[in-house]
């Protein structure tokens, strides 16, 4: 691996570059106010979007583009976007239409697509970031586990995800789930999952992390079912998914759709942060109740 970024740098890098994206109009962040909402024991934040009709917009005009050349925003990305190098295969973006402020976007620079597996060069990237300052990565595996675009991109949000606490939402089933190596199913969350804690020490090496991340991640894979698909460009998976990972430990959740009740639910709500966007889904959310959402667009257990 030859890390690119300097260590140290790169919440700085976001500040500046979040500043200036913002002053020339290149950065929508979505405002939005925040509900608790409570099931089975778990606190559930639903954040409700404002204004959207900017982001409809831009939706608009990229459908504009003929069908036969797919829009890839990453391909090249936005200067005006474009944080830091992290990798010679990697690099970092600003997430145009951010609900999470400092919302990191860790793309590769050739194109590869987002349904195929991750890989070292991907745990590296992701690692190097994770290791600069408290955060929360995902990925969604494909439009059934909320993608929105084609082109493989990481993701990482900054902790805590809302003022006054200490990460996220569920913190408490985590940060109290079994230790040790093996793989655990969580008893609290009524869906097929796979859930491992992470050595604490891990982020001092990003490289040891990307390794060890990196097995695990295939040994989760192979626990829910979700196989190996061979393609002349690369390993796919055979099914949707959503994979979290803080320096402390990792959960991968099968998927079945991406909407519930016309609600799209990406990875981060399986740390209990929803976004919805006006506030009759939220009720939507707080009648059926948030665990039941994230049931319907998962896998029975």
């Amino acid at each position: 691996m030859t890390q690119l970024l300097e260590s140290g740098s790169l919440w700085k890098k976001i500040r500046t570059r979040t500043e200036s994206a913002i002053a020339k109009g290149a950065l929508h962040s979505i405002p939005t106010d925040f509900h608790v909402v409570q099931q089975g024991g778990l606190e559930f934040m639903v954040r409700v979007a404002h204004n959207l009709n900017r982001k409809a917009r831009d939706k608009v005009k990229q459908t504009a583009i003929p069908s036969s050349v797919p829009s890839n925003p990453f391909l090249p990305p936005e200067p005006e976007m474009t944080v830091a190098d992290i990798t010679a295969t990697h690099l970092s973006v600003l997430n145009k239409f951010n609900v999470v402020e400092n919302h990191l976007l860790i793309v590769t620079r050739d194109f590869q697509h987002q349904e195929q597996l991750l890989t070292l060069d991907d745990f590296e990237a992701l690692w190097i970031c994770l290791r600069e300052y408290p955060s929360l990565g995902f990925y969604n595996g494909g439009a059934a586990a909320g993608a929105s675009q084609r082109h493989k991109h990481l993701q990482l949000v900054p902790l805590p995800l809302y003022q006054g606490q200490s990460g996220t939402p569920f913190d408490a089933l985590y940060n109290n789930a079994p230790q040790g190596e093996a793989l655990h199913s969580l008893k609290q969350l009524p869906f097929l999952h796979c859930w491992s804690p992470l050595p604490g020490e891990l982020a001092d090496n990003p490289s040891a992390a990307a390794k060890q991340t990196l097995s695990r991640y295939r040994q989760m894979l192979k626990q829910v079912g979700i196989t190996i698909v061979k393609n002349a460009d690369g390993d796919y998976q055979s099914d949707p998914y959503n994979l979290l990972l803080t320096r402390d430990w990792m959960l991968l959740v099968p998927r079945s759709q991406e909407h519930y009740h016309g609600i799209s639910i990406n990875a981060l709500g399986y740390v209990g942060s929803l976004f919805v966007k006006e506030h009759g889904e939220l009720e939507t959310v707080k009648r059926k109740g948030p665990m039941n959402l994230l049931e319907a667009v998962s896998i029975a257990a």
